[in-house]
């Protein structure tokens, strides 16, 4: 064998291994967005072809939804166009250089983080200022940290009992964990593709101890309530002798909706969750913030959680970097992610989709869906070969089954979509509509 064909093998399996790893990371990142196909083509009376029975063509269908995303996130990856540049299918060279500057962010001549000190207690403390709480804590996970918060609630309240509303992450994502490790009791609100009323927080037929509001709630659409009516939402809760938390994982992009900065928006709440990567593009992780009795206590449940971890400095760090770098912008995101969701419903009904809906028709927040009146699968198809063919990718993220030959994806607008002009969208749409059709 020759030189170049020994040194050609280790970089060949190389690369062989890192496909396999994006496959992996892809397929978990999607499995959400499939959960969700399933529960709406369950509504409508049909099932997506990834969950029905096994049998004739079952199996060919899941190879063909394997191959469509390894086609998305490669086309992604080289596309020279896209309206957001999610951090799971980037490379690990270029997730690592999210650190560069770091001397800009924190003094790293400091001695490194020994169980939550260091850097991580100056995260919490610029978590805590920013949310005009007392104190906050961070945590490896969103799910751990919401636990975490609502069994503290209730012990103090008496009452283990959660209303929230039924499309909320935990009772769609995180496989009943309040009940079966908690020893809390989830309580719907409702299920309607919405956010929850006062009126039903006041007609709940049982106690609760503690609301828990998703701020926006995604499944239906990244979906915020008006100003006024979040307040009645929570005077309604605390008519009932009941604590409010906010599960404000995207919290950072409400002020826009809302008109009112960071701070007075929790402090309607008794306690909130933020996320660090969602749409602050960190690592990982997020924090509890509110009382400072109440983040004591739950820093020691999350030692017994399993969430005192030794070292979180690179991960802390690329939170830092979020604040200072994508917080700034994210109401520049929630503005334009308007002039594309106009756009949008522009070129579709130049293209003759006239039924094609963005919702919520002006966005709450820089994230939306878009629904279109075709097969899911084919959907797919025309956005990966948009990519493939012309370098730009209108719709990055999987399509799944809104009901009976109905198509939905969500469409989120960062940096890289800044640069789109609406004009820009419109041509673009008329090249997914033009594939689509064929």
């Amino acid at each position: 064998m020759s030189d170049t064909a020994e040194q050609s093998e280790p970089a060949e399996r190389a690369e062989q291994e890192r496909a396999e790893a994006e496959r992996k990371q892809t397929e978990q990142t999607e499995q959400e967005q499939e959960q969700t196909a399933g529960r709406a083509a369950a509504r409508a009376g049909t099932a997506p072809e990834s969950a029905r029975p096994a049998g004739e063509g079952a199996e060919s269908a899941e190879e063909r939804h394997r191959r469509l995303r390894e086609r998305r996130v490669a086309v992604h990856r080289d596309a020279r166009r896209v309206l957001a540049r999610p951090g799971f299918i980037t490379t690990l060279r270029e997730r690592i250089a999210l650190l560069e500057d770091a001397e800009d962010l924190y003094d790293l001549d400091a001695p490194s983080d020994m169980y939550g000190n260091g850097v991580v207690a100056a995260l919490e403390d610029r978590t805590a200022a920013l949310l005009g709480t007392e104190a906050a804590a961070f945590f490896p996970t969103g799910t751990m940290a919401q636990q975490v918060a609502l069994r503290c609630w209730a012990g103090r309240t008496g009452n283990p009992a959660v209303a929230l509303h039924g499309l909320s992450h935990p009772e769609v994502h995180e496989r009943h964990a309040f009940e079966r490790l908690s020893g809390l009791r989830p309580v719907r609100l409702t299920d309607e593709p919405r956010p929850p009323t006062a009126d039903e927080v006041r007609g709940l037929e049982e106690p609760f101890g503690a609301l828990m509001l998703e701020l926006p709630l995604r499944e239906p659409g990244y979906l915020l309530p008006t100003w006024e009516e979040l307040t009645e939402v929570v005077d309604a809760a605390r008519e009932r002798d009941a604590v409010v938390h906010f599960d404000g994982a995207r919290l950072w992009e409400c002020t826009v909706h809302f008109g009112r900065p960071l701070a007075e928006i929790a402090g309607l709440a008794d306690s909130v969750y933020v996320s660090f990567y969602k749409s602050l593009k960190g690592y990982g992780g997020g924090a509890l913030a509110g009382p400072r009795t109440l983040v004591e206590e739950a820093k020691a449940w999350r030692h017994r959680y399993g969430g005192q971890v030794f070292q979180q400095f690179p991960t802390v760090l690329s939170a830092l970097a979020g604040l200072e770098r994508e917080l700034p912008r994210l109401p520049e995101y929630v503005a334009h992610a308007r002039v594309v969701a106009a756009a949008l419903r522009e070129g579709f009904a130049a293209a003759g989709l006239p039924w094609a809906r963005v919702h919520p028709g002006v966005p709450h927040t820089h994230e939306f869906q878009v629904w279109l009146p075709c097969d899911p699968d084919a959907a797919g198809e025309a956005a990966v070969r948009q990519g493939e063919e012309t370098g730009t990718v209108l719709f990055s993220r999987s399509w799944d089954a809104g009901g009976p030959g109905i198509a939905r994806t969500e469409v989120g607008v960062e940096a890289a979509g800044l640069e789109w002009t609406a004009e820009d969208v419109r041509a673009a749409v008329a090249g997914f509509a033009a594939r689509l059709k064929a």
